[in-house]
């Protein structure tokens, strides 16, 4: 654990866990999962209130959100999602579609975020031993939690309007 330098750049990261933490501004590639239940109903879990315990380079805690991550280095988009829903949730996914890409950026990250959709999934769902996460719940995709965080509101109204990316328009 320690800062990384690279001999040509300065790479502010903090080298923890198996995931690369900003120190400074971050920008990455992320991912949100959006599960249908049986009824049609998404699935969200809650982000603990405390930054730390959270673990959002975007600082979202408190918010619910979709289960979501950072794209690790050669693991491709698909292989990301099955993997973030099973760290989050425990539960298996197949097959998972590609809905939305949103450029999510507040004064903390910049994130490309692909979204994608699911329908249904095997398991029972836990939140594991983890503090990242204090509840889970499935809601109305028409009836979402106020503090539902930009990136996960972003892909579901993307995918509610059958948008893929809704990015400025140059022609303007």
């Amino acid at each position: 654990m320690g800062i990384f330098v690279h001999p040509l750049f300065r790479m502010d990261f903090f080298i923890g866990r198996s995931d690369v933490f900003c120190l400074a501004k971050c920008q990455g590639v992320g991912l949100g999962v959006i599960i249908l239940d049986n009824d049609g109903k998404i699935l969200l879990i809650l982000r603990n209130s405390d930054r730390k315990k959270a673990d959002s380079d975007m600082h979202l805690e408190g918010t619910w959100t979709l289960p979501a991550g950072k794209v690790k280095y050669g693991e491709t988009i698909y292989e990301a999602g099955v993997r973030k829903v099973k760290e989050e949730v425990n539960i298996d996914i197949k097959n998972p579609k590609i809905v939305s890409i949103s450029d999510d950026i507040n004064e903390f990250a910049h994130f490309v975020t692909i979204g994608l959709v699911v329908k249904g999934y095997k398991g029972n769902i836990s939140l594991g031993d983890t503090e990242e996460h204090v509840d889970y719940n499935f809601f109305d995709i028409n009836d979402l939690p106020e503090n539902l965080c930009m990136p996960s509101r972003n892909i579901v109204n993307n995918y509610k309007n059958n948008i893929i990316y809704k990015g400025a328009d140059l022609n303007e």
